[in-house]
């Protein structure tokens, strides 16, 4: 009995010997994959794979780009994994232009900045060109507008920068269908009244309203004109209602002021 137990443990070490072995093997195999992996990983860190190759900007319309990179402080002379993009982000959305900014590694060296702008909501004259003008009240001085394509209200004789921002304040809110009735607007600050806005329309009407509640008044301006049987002419949009008269008619009107003056 006690010859069969010894048979029995004599057959089994050289099953736990190469068991071992293998054990030992797989286990180099496993450090030795780690030290490779470890060394590849610290040669790519050192080699100019992990440097930043391309730096690539979407979603911009009037900022340009090159400015936006270099708020962003990446160049090609940054690790690609340096940085938290969340930080980078933050940079950006302090832009004044930028809304929000999304910044993305993109396989295997390469950034993508998107951006979302703030909305334009006219153009500012100064001089012979015109610049956007911001929902914020910023204008962008860095883009200058040759040619007008119309999609914004163009803006004359705003010297006051507060009586500007209280304009931009409404254009925020105005319905972009009743914005894209607007041509032109002049400020024509009087005594009485420094809120004195004139408006040319797309359709041929001139418009006198208000810096104050300009947005409610000109909501109403498509009802307006729906009454009306002259093709052109002017209104006058107060809180009191709207006034229709022919430039005739106003023309007459300052005659009568101006002689009342003199």
């Amino acid at each position: 009995m006690d010859d069969e137990k010894v048979v029995s443990i004599e057959d089994r070490i050289p099953k736990l010997k190469e068991a071992r072995r293998k054990k030992t093997n797989r286990r180099l195999i496993f450090y030795l994959c780690l030290f490779f992996v470890l060394i590849s990983i610290v040669v790519y860190l050192q080699s100019p794979l992990s440097y930043i190759n391309d730096i690539n900007v979407v979603g911009y319309q009037y900022t340009e780009p090159e400015s936006i990179i270099e708020s962003s402080q990446l160049s090609e002379e940054v690790n690609i994994w340096s940085f938290r993009t969340a930080e980078i982000e933050e940079q950006l959305n302090e832009v004044p232009e930028i809304r929000e900014a999304v910044v993305k590694r993109k396989f295997p060296n390469n950034i993508e900045i998107s951006v979302e702008e703030l909305d334009k909501v006219a153009y500012i004259n100064e001089g012979d060109f015109f610049y956007p003008l911001l929902e914020n009240g910023n204008m962008l001085d860095s883009f200058r507008i040759v040619e007008y394509q119309g999609d914004a209200p163009l803006l004359f004789d705003f010297t006051d920068e507060e009586y500007l921002l209280l304009l931009t304040e409404q254009l925020v809110t105005l319905p972009q269908s009743i914005a894209n009735h607007i041509s032109e607007i002049y400020w024509e600050p009087t005594e009485s009244n420094p809120f004195s806005l004139r408006l040319f329309m797309n359709d041929g009407y001139e418009v006198v309203a208000s810096i104050r509640n300009f947005s409610d008044h000109m909501s109403s301006y498509p009802s307006i004109v729906s009454q009306l049987d002259e093709d052109n002419g002017v209104i006058e949009i107060g809180t009191g209602g709207a006034i229709f008269y022919t430039k005739d008619e106003e023309n007459e009107g300052n005659e009568v002021d101006d002689e009342s003056e003199g």
